[in-house]
Parts: C-alpha cells; sequence; structure tokens
C-alpha cells in the first residue's frame, strides 16, 4: 500500500499538466500513487499524461466532483492528496507531510501559496499537532484557505468511513464537504510547510465573469450550506465555529449578486436565521454582526 495516493482530474489543462505532474514526480519522498481521471477532456492533456507512470481513469465530461469521486474509489494509499491539474507541489511537500503521521492523524493541513505570472502570495498559519476536529477548525476556520480540499492530506480510511463524497454538478463543490471532514476529525494537524502552489489563471471555473455562472455559484453555495447545517446538528459536536464560518461564508457569497438577486437571497438568509449563527464573543465580532444584518454589501465595501 503506497502511503499517498493523489488525485488528479484533468480536463482542458495541456499549458498546465507537465509542470503538475513534473512537482509530482520530483518529490522527495518517493511512496505514492498518482491516479489521473481524465474528465472527457478535449485537448492534448491526455498525449502529455501518458508519458508518466500513472493510473489513468477515463470517463465522459461529468465535473470535478464526479472525477475526485472516481478517483478515490480507486485509490490505494493510506492518505488522499486531491490536486488541480492546473496546480502543482513543492518538492518537500509528501516528506513534510510524511513527518507528521506518526500520530496517525484522519488529517493533515499544509499551507498555500498564491501563484501570479509576476508576483507570488504566501500565506503563513501556525502549525499544530493532535487536535481534535472541533478545536482544529476553530484555528483552520481563520486561515486564508479553509475549506478548498487541496490543503490537506486525508486519511482514506476515515474518508471512507464518514461515507464522504463531492456533491456532483456542482459548484463550490469544495464548500459543501471539507468543513465536515475537518469539524469531524479525531485528530488534526498543522503543517507550517508551504506546499501548494494555486495557479492563478484567466479561464478556469472560479475566475468566469459569466453571471449566470455567478447565479449557478450562489444557488449551489446555499444548497451546500443547509446540507452542511442538518449534517453537523446530526452531531454532538460543538458547531458554534463551524455554524459560524458558514455562515459567513453565504453572506459574503451573496455580494456577488447584482441588485434584485441580491436583495432575494438576503430576505432567505434573514427567514433562515442565518445571521444569528454569528459568534459574538468579542466587541469587533458584535460589531461585525450588527452591520452585516443591516447590508452585508455595506460591510464589505467599507472593509476593502
Amino acid at each position: 500500500m503506497p502511503k499517498f495516493s493523489i488525485i488528479i482530474p484533468v480536463y482542458n489543462v495541456e499549458e498546465y499538466i507537465k509542470k503538475c505532474l513534473d512537482s509530482v514526480f520530483n518529490q522527495t519522498e518517493k511512496d505514492f500513487e498518482v491516479i489521473v481521471v481524465n474528465d472527457g477532456t478535449k485537448d492534448k492533456s491526455m498525449d502529455i499524461v501518458k508519458n508518466y507512470q500513472v493510473k489513468i481513469i477515463n470517463q465522459k465530461n461529468q465535473g470535478l466532483s464526479a472525477a475526485r469521486n472516481k478517483g478515490v474509489e480507486e485509490a490505494k494509499g493510506e492518505y488522499l492528496i486531491f490536486l488541480d491539474s492546473d496546480d502543482y507541489l513543492e518538492k518537500n511537500l509528501l516528506r513534510e507531510i510524511k513527518k507528521s503521521l506518526k500520530n496517525t492523524p484522519d488529517l493533515v493541513r499544509f499551507q498555500i501559496k498564491e501563484t501570479y505570472p509576476d508576483k507570488e502570495i504566501k500565506y503563513e498559519e501556525r502549525a499544530f499537532t493532535g487536535l481534535n476536529g472541533e478545536r482544529a477548525f476553530t484555528k483552520i476556520s481563520s486561515y486564508h484557505f479553509v475549506e478548498n480540499a487541496w490543503c490537506y492530506a486525508i486519511k482514506k480510511s476515515y474518508y471512507l468511513k464518514e461515507n464522504f463524497t463531492f456533491k456532483k454538478d456542482t459548484i463550490h463543490e469544495d464548500f459543501g464537504l471539507i468543513p465536515l471532514v475537518i469539524i469531524k476529525a479525531k485528530i488534526v494537524n498543522s503543517i507550517s510547510y508551504i506546499g501548494y502552489n494555486y495557479v492563478q489563471r484567466t479561464g478556469s471555473i472560479m475566475s468566469s465573469k459569466n453571471y449566470e455562472k455567478t447565479q449557478k455559484k450562489v444557488q449551489d453555495f446555499y444548497n451546500h450550506y443547509h446540507f452542511l447545517l442538518t449534517e453537523i446538528d446530526k452531531t454532538n459536536l460543538d458547531s458554534t465555529y463551524f455554524k459560524s464560518f458558514i455562515s459567513n461564508s453565504l453572506i459574503l457569497k451573496i455580494t456577488e449578486l447584482k441588485f434584485k438577486d441580491y436583495h432575494h437571497y438576503l430576505k432567505l438568509l434573514r427567514k433562515d436565521q442565518v445571521f444569528e449563527n454569528l459568534l459574538i464573543d468579542t466587541k469587533k465580532r458584535r460589531i461585525k454582526k450588527s452591520l452585516l444584518k443591516i447590508s452585508p454589501k455595506f460591510y464589505y465595501k467599507i472593509m476593502k
């Protein structure tokens, strides 16, 4: 059994996939397998992939969630790592993660760097070891990236035991799953190594300016929120920070909408009592909650 299964969905990334795969096969830690899920790519990406020693799974285009889910089904490794095909790893990432596995954690968090054509932005968060999911969530929820699946190495046995899966045919599928992966974990470690390069490019799902896609993003986000709320209420976990995080995330998300749609969702959020989940344990948070309840758009405008 390999220590790591690295799952890479591929769809129209011929400009990026070589750098992505090179970053994996140049790792100083070699105990891994690579699973490439060809999600019906229409370009020459797979011609490049075939030059590497990877397991290839071909399927009709079904989207990122379905590709990741298929990769998990085929994975043989002890820990799962989700790598987007336009991103790449630092060469010591797997080695640094492996150092953190002595206490057999369900989850290992590593740190992220945004890469642009002309600059890099590093996000350095404090490391910790051996926290349960509730305590880990209070710390991770203050990080710059929280729910992105590619921030973590996840123990496969834990992932399967909890029946985790990415919801198909949605955008922001990470938001609809990873918060639960964090808070339900028995042991969570976070390492300070900045090992993942999040490449900023135009034309990706998350950078699209198409307003219809924006509307779908918000609707999916709203549905994910209710799913997370339902799932966390089935547990006996302390969900105070969890509910505040997902509520803050949803409130911020609706500010991307135009006037009429924004006010439609604002009414829904008030009806659903989303604002009541926000933390008020500090003066700053009390003020924030009061302003958000009046107008999320105004609050985020003055905070820029």
